[in-house]
């Protein structure tokens, strides 16, 4: 750059320079270091260069480590020369020591020579008793001050001589390979001994770590020191680390022999020192594992674990009946859970003052309980349920873990190592843990809840084989649309039927499942599946059995919520609702109402009065529906709110099922209304001309010997009125409280829409006006003892309206016509109508007939 001052720099570069200091550094790093020489090396106008366009120069990277590693040697030489004279040093420094203890020594000596000599003058006789007096407080205080000085001399003193004993083991090790003194102290069985021993050997591990780095690099060099077998060829050349390592593991053995008599003594001080100890020898961990693994309570527990699970056959049927409730847990684990509870808060006392980190302890006892004795018994209990069946291993894994997690709470609330407080935090996460351990193997991803859905599909296929197996027989005559939805109902049941016979056919199937199973399906072991006779009644939705499925479900819904809980519970309960939609809504629900579509269709064109037997199912279909719906809506659904999106999905669903059935549901009600109105409408045209018409013959003999005037209504009115009520009471089994209501209501308006055109066909003389106001007043009663809407019923005064107009004379016809409407037949009659049914009078050419036609 223009202008800049010159940098000095040669065209060769410099090497490294660096001294001691470079090195001592405590934030030296080895990487960095090497990094620094390859760095120094690249010139400034290349290291900004894309790579693609330098060309690598080794040159300067040699020259740069050629002199790196010759100051580094030069380094190395005056090291071993300041490391030479450390260690002559180290030597001198010994020597003074060993001086100046011998010195301490005698000069202790003399002090308790001079107390001694002093505690006899204090108790010479002979004074008087105030000079004695004054002498004694003078000499209290001086004997107060001087026990103070001796008990510092004494701790001095004793400091003095384990400095001394621990340079003496120092020297035995590092010039013998023995540790002869210490092993002595070791030996005579005294647990202080023992304790000071492991003191001592962890400072001679600290020594043996500034004084002899060569054996602690020994595990990086590879290289071998002698041990103690071997001739020293030089003063210190002994692996004076692996020689305490080997000490200290005898020590340590000694130590956990001392802990484990001191804890069949029930010496809790003893333990406490001993773990104190062991702690520094590798954390503790050999003490803990001493505890745990000879605590009484696995030794017998290992002993116990291969007994069987034995329980009365009673308590599997039980277990394996889905309308019984569940009997609990299995009592071989019960009484396990029920001692682990009693060991866990006694021992958890014992571990509170034996050990300085009993948290540590109960942390490790907690895991081996529950990951041996409890995991072993369990993995027992649950195989043998898997053999019973699968509602069975559904019902002993949820009585389990209910059963474990109350101990978990007990044990909780109690404390253990904290008590009477309650548990800490970690206590309390180590024992949820070991619970969520437990059942991970079950519950993992989507296993568990695929054993459910499993276990209610072979129960609602059980239940449903007889109904499914008579509307895969019945004959079908749906057209256009409703062919496909039947084509798509005939799919589901003929899927659901096989399904249940490939699963009673399958190997897996337990001999109690399969027992189960058929119980449900109402069958028998020897029957030919596909040959089974089955009944009407088989055909027909059931109540009860809606809420059996419903109840089962709810139990799943329960163990699904205490088994898998948290996040997953939107999830689970969303399969279950698919397979409840599917299996009671289009499976059950559906197919019944298909069915009954399918016979009102058939009734339509019929010859004979049609027969509405298959009408009264609607009620059971439509409870069915409204008890789905609601258990939907209360149960399932609230439990998926935490997850919007998995909440809306089971509404959309839930509705568009409802939907449908509901839509499924109105096409039978309309298809009954249309068989109905069509077999009215066949009967009507039955109405012979001469009814309302009769000649002066037939005014003396009627039909049946009776006369003509004496008769109620006509053979018509009287069958159709008949026809009526017997459909009403088919609709008041079918139907009840607003939807009956809504049926009847359609259902007189069609009659009346009928009736309406009738009258208008027939030509009525003066004495078949009288049989039109009995008919129409029979239509009109009888229809309006039916539970209608209040505008409808008022509505059918109009049929009455009618009859009189065939009966009135001129004058009163003429004043009628005045009030006639020009509204909705539903308000009265229109003119064009009125003048309808007046042009079908006998005398409607006469002269007073034809002033009121002319008047409208």
């Amino acid at each position: 750059m223009a202008g800049a001052p010159p940098t000095g720099r040669s065209i060769f570069p410099r090497g490294p320079n660096f001294n001691l200091e470079t090195f001592s550094d405590t934030n030296f790093i080895v990487k960095d270091f090497v990094e620094s020489l390859s760095e120094s090396t690249i010139p400034i106008n290349r290291r900004s260069a894309p790579a693609s366009q330098q060309a690598f120069d080794p040159k300067p990277l040699i020259r740069a480590f050629e002199g790196a590693l010759s100051q580094l040697a030069t380094l190395s030489d005056d090291l071993e020369e300041r490391e030479t004279e450390l260690q002559t040093a180290v030597r001198r420094a010994e020597i003074e020591h060993e001086k100046t203890l011998d010195s301490l020594g005698r000069k202790l000596d003399q002090s308790i020579n001079s107390y001694e000599k002093l505690e006899g003058s204090l108790n010479q006789g002979g004074v008087q008793e105030s000079e004695r007096n004054s002498q004694t407080d003078a000499g209290g205080n001086v004997a107060v001050q001087l026990g103070e000085k001796l008990e510092d001399l004494d701790k001095q003193r004793r400091r003095a001589l384990d400095a001394q004993f621990l340079i003496q083991c120092w020297l035995e090790v590092s010039d013998t390979g023995e540790l002869t003194s210490l092993e002595e102290v070791r030996r005579q069985g005294n647990g202080e001994g023992k304790v000071r021993c492991a003191v001592i050997a962890r400072q001679l591990m600290r020594i043996s770590q500034r004084l002899d780095p060569k054996s602690w690099r020994q595990a990086n060099t590879g290289k071998k020191l002698k041990v103690a077998v071997d001739e020293p060829e030089e003063r210190g050349g002994y692996n004076t680390k692996e020689l305490i390592e080997k000490f200290s593991e005898t020590l340590e053995k000694d130590l956990l022999t001392q802990f484990d008599v001191s804890y069949r003594k029930q010496n809790y001080d003893n333990m406490m020192e001993c773990a104190k100890v062991l702690r520094d020898f590798n954390g503790g961990s050999s003490v803990v594992a001493l505890f745990v693994n000879q605590h009484q309570f696995f030794i017998d527990r290992n002993q116990l674990i291969t007994e069987e699970v034995v329980t009365d056959g009673d308590t599997w049927e039980r277990l394996a009946d889905p309308d019984v409730e569940p009997p609990g847990v299995e009592p071989s684990l019960q009484s396990l859970v029920d001692e682990v509870k009693i060991v866990m808060q006694e021992e958890s006392f014992i571990m509170k003052r034996a050990f300085p980190y009993y948290d540590v302890v109960l942390a490790k006892f907690t895991q081996r309980v529950f990951q041996q004795s409890i995991q072993q018994r369990l993995e027992m209990v649950l195989e043998n349920a898997d053999t019973i069946s699968s509602l069975a291993f559904l019902r002993s894994l949820h009585a389990s873990r209910a059963y474990i997690n109350s101990l978990v709470e007990d044990l909780k609330s109690h404390g253990l190592t904290e008590h009477p407080d309650s548990c800490s935090a970690a206590t309390t996460l180590v024992l949820e843990q070991q619970v969520d351990e437990l059942f991970i193997p079950y519950l993992v991803g989507s296993s568990y809840i695929d054993r459910e859905c499993r276990s209610l599909e072979e129960l609602y296929s059980s239940l449903l084989f007889k109904f499914t197996i008579y509307h895969s027989r019945r004959k079908k005559t749906p057209t256009g649309f409703m062919a496909s939805l039947a084509q798509q109902g005939t799919q589901l049941l003929a899927t659901a039927k096989d399904a249940y016979i490939d699963r009673l056919d399958s190997s897996e199937l337990t001999p109690t499942q399969k027992a189960m199973m058929l119980r449900v399906a109402g069958l028998k072991g020897n029957e030919n599946k596909n040959e089974i006779e089955v009944s009407e009644e088989d055909g027909v939705l059931s109540i009860p059995n809606a809420k059996r499925m419903l109840k089962w479900l709810a139990e799943g819904v329960r163990r699904a919520l205490e088994l898998s809980g948290g996040s997953d519970t939107p999830k689970d309960v969303s399969v279950l609702l698919t397979m409840l939609l599917t299996s009671m809504g289009q499976v059950y629900v559906e197919t019944a109402l298909d069915a009954a579509n399918d016979q009102g269709l058939a009734q339509e064109s019929s010859k004979i009065e049609p027969d509405l037997a298959y009408f009264p199912a609607l009620r059971q279909a439509i409870t069915i529906t409204n008890l789905m719906n609601r258990f939907i809506n209360t149960v399932l659904i609230r439990l998926a709110e935490t997850n919007t999106t998995v909440r809306r999905d089971m509404e959309n669903k839930t509705k568009e099922a409802v939907k449908r059935m509901e839509d499924k549901t109105s096409a039978v009600i309309q298809k009954t209304i249309d068989v109905v109105a069509s077999w009215v409408t066949k009967v009507l045209a039955s109405q012979k001309k001469l009814d309302f018409r009769p000649r002066d013959a037939d005014l003396d003999i009627g039909r049946g010997g009776t006369s003509y005037l004496e008769q109620l209504q006509t053979p018509t009115c009287a069958a159709i009125c008949t026809f009526l009520t017997k459909t009403n009471h088919v609709a008041a089994q079918a139907l009840d409280g607003q939807n009956f209501e809504i049926f009847n209501s359609e259902l007189a308006i069609c009659i009346r829409d009928l009736l309406f055109e009738h009258f208008k066909k027939f030509q009525v003389n003066a004495t078949g006006g009288l049989m039109v106001t009995k008919d129409m007043s029979k239509y009109t009663s009888t229809l309006k003892e039916w539970r209608l809407k209040k505008d409808v019923e008022s509505s059918l005064d109009i049929l009455s309206d009618i009859g009189s107009i065939f009966i009135i004379g001129s004058e009163a016809l003429r004043e009628r016509s005045k009030n006639i409407q020009t509204g909705p037949m539903n308000k009265g009659l229109d003119k064009p109508d009125f003048r309808a049914f007046v042009s079908k009078r006998d005398d409607s050419n006469s002269l007073g007939i034809q002033k009121v036609l002319a008047g409208l």
